[in-house]
């Protein structure tokens, strides 16, 4: 999830692989004829149309022209307001044809992207969060922390942020009050649920908008240890604006991130966050498009981008690499910059994007519970397996792959693998269910407390109830092998991710708290202030790596000249 042409906060899960490598033949008979859904990366075309998605791009003081386009007969998708530009869909020969017409400037892949960001184990949290607390929210609406909004203090109230992601579930309580307007860029309607045909998304926008906007006191299912009532957004007070351009596999063409920031231009968003990036230029009609989005007025805020590694500082992805782009990129909770986390010399800021806790699509996550007779052991769930319980024999099944389950039968099992370093979780889980496996124990050489949670294939694929042991657990788990075991897994409204998708909106939402104690300000006032209020991190001054530094949000208003002095 942390790489190609992806939305920036998570979405190439890091544990996933593809499904249909692979896998070794076993001994005995398959259980069930369970089939791997496969995921397509690419915007294709039907089978047997050549047609490819292009952005067309008219000459300055042509916008007429686009009735060129129409004269081709083809499929104009989306006609751009912002940028003399149509999206649509064309044969190699119309492209040939429209290339060679004096009035179009260029023509440009309708390039895909795609979201960044992973989902992490649960924690024990209060509902005012590690990050929540990183970047001063509290310390501007509840200074005394009573957990009550104190009276007249900036909570973002008036103030419109733009969310454009993979929509949001409607259904969270953290997310009910806030939510104002939505449009569906994928399916091409007005409800922006992250979800299409049936099928639910992995919640990724639910979780960007819950960092901006979640409620107090307003808590969905959590888990022991939470606060029961959930997390709080950074600015409580804003309004929600949900423009889904992400499918339920985290994909989105540029032509709808296109047509959704114009959407979030015609619905006076003061805001738009953009958690979805491209490791290259998205071309001169997208460069434009948001350049023209800023000059009318709009703050945009976008990841800077999780592919920078260790030993690798990666450049900024697009759009955040654009000038008229506030570039975002991540810090953990010590404020040290993420190893994933993008840089460069376009960098702006940091904020909060790892382990960052906040509102996933109702029972979008579970927790887990591993019983051996009179033991509990500590356990994660895996992202996408679904809630549910079985008890049965726990049978070795080696590493998964090559080794067939000893013991195991068509009546059902508890299997115990071995996960070696680099294997395919989802194409392991299927060959042990293949098996008869009604639920799957992995063994992990990581401790507990730094393994991050492991991830199966989905949406829209049939697993069983799936966790994850750290090497504390792992020796005593072995013990069971041949006995009984219970696997029980319970669905909550809540998960960590890791990104600089999660960065970007805890920015977005201290914008919103500095914009509405000072509405007059202007968007580049606004970015201006919170630049000169981070705190400096890294080489003193501006630095690839950190950018001004990390966004606070009381600092901010104090360089307003204080709480007490705004009207």
């Amino acid at each position: 999830m942390i790489r190609g042409w992806t939305v920036v906060g998570l979405v190439g899960l890091m544990a996933c692989a593809d499904p249909e490598a692979g896998i070794s033949p076993q001994s005995q008979n398959r259980c069930v004829d369970t089939k791997v859904h496969t995921v397509s990366g690419a915007l294709s075309s039907p089978a047997g149309d050549d047609r490819q998605a292009v952005l067309v791009r008219y000459r300055p003081g042509l916008r007429q022209s686009a009735s060129v386009t129409r004269q081709l007969g083809v499929s104009v998708t989306a006609h751009y307001q912002l940028t003399p530009a149509v999206a649509a869909r064309l044969t190699p020969q119309e492209i040939s044809r429209l290339a060679a017409d004096p009035s179009v400037e260029r023509i440009e892949p309708d390039l895909e992207l795609r979201a960044l960001g992973q989902p992490l184990s649960t924690g024990s949290v209060g509902e005012y969060t590690e990050s929540l607390r990183l970047v001063q929210g509290p310390r501007v609406w509840d200074v005394n922390e009573d957990g009550v909004l104190d009276w007249g203090a900036p909570t973002g109230s008036g103030i419109r942020v733009c969310v454009i992601d993979s929509g949001i579930d409607r259904r969270h309580p953290e997310l009910r009050l806030p939510y104002v307007d939505g449009h569906d860029f994928v399916d091409n309607d007005d409800d922006p649920s992250d979800e299409s045909e049936g099928v639910r998304g992995l919640g990724h926008g639910t979780h960007v908008a819950g960092i901006i906007a979640a409620q107090l006191a307003s808590g969905g299912t959590t888990w022991a240890g939470m606060s029961r009532d959930g997390m709080v957004g950074v600015a409580p007070g804003v309004e929600l604006l949900i423009a889904r351009v992400l499918n339920v596999h985290e994909r989105a063409s540029i032509s709808n991130v296109l047509s959704a920031l114009e959407w979030c231009q015609r619905k006076k968003a003061h805001v738009a966050t953009l958690s979805l990036g491209a490791p290259m230029d998205m071309g001169v009609t997208a460069r434009d498009a948001f350049q023209a989005a800023r000059d009318a007025g709009m703050l945009i805020i976008a990841a800077s981008g999780n592919d920078g590694t260790a030993h690798l500082e990666a450049p900024l992805n697009y759009p955040s690499a654009y000038p008229s782009v506030l570039a975002v990129g991540a810090v953990d909770s010590r404020a040290q910059v993420a190893t994933f986390s993008n840089g460069g010399e376009g960098l702006s800021l940091v904020a909060p994007g790892v382990d960052v806790l906040s509102a996933i699509s109702l029972r979008g996550n579970t927790i887990s519970e591993l019983d051996a007779g009179a033991q509990r052991y500590a356990s994660r769930s895996l992202f996408f397996a679904p809630a549910g319980e079985f008890t049965g024999t726990l049978v070795d099944c080696g590493n998964g792959e090559a080794q067939g389950c000893q013991g195991g039968t068509c009546d059902g099992f508890v299997a115990y693998v071995r996960l070696e370093p680099g294997a395919t979780v989802s194409r392991v889980a299927r060959n042990v269910m293949e098996q008869g496996a009604r639920a799957i124990v992995f063994g992990m050489s990581e401790s507990e407390t730094q393994s991050w949670q492991m991830s199966l294939e989905g949406p829209g694929q049939t697993w069983v109830p799936a966790v994850s042991v750290g090497r504390e657990s792992r020796a005593a788990v072995l013990k069971s092998l041949g006995r009984q075991v219970h696997v029980n897994l319970t669905g909550v409204d809540y998960a960590r991710f890791m990104g600089t998708s999660m960065a970007a909106p805890h920015v977005a939402g201290v914008a919103a708290l500095v914009w509405s104690a000072r509405p007059t300000m202007t968007a580049s006032e606004v970015r201006d202030l919170l630049e000169r209020s981070a705190l400096d991190l890294g080489a003193p001054g501006h630095d690839p790596r950190y950018g001004h530094g990390l966004v606070r949000a009381r600092a901010a208003l104090d360089a307003l000249g204080g709480l007490q002095s705004l009207p």
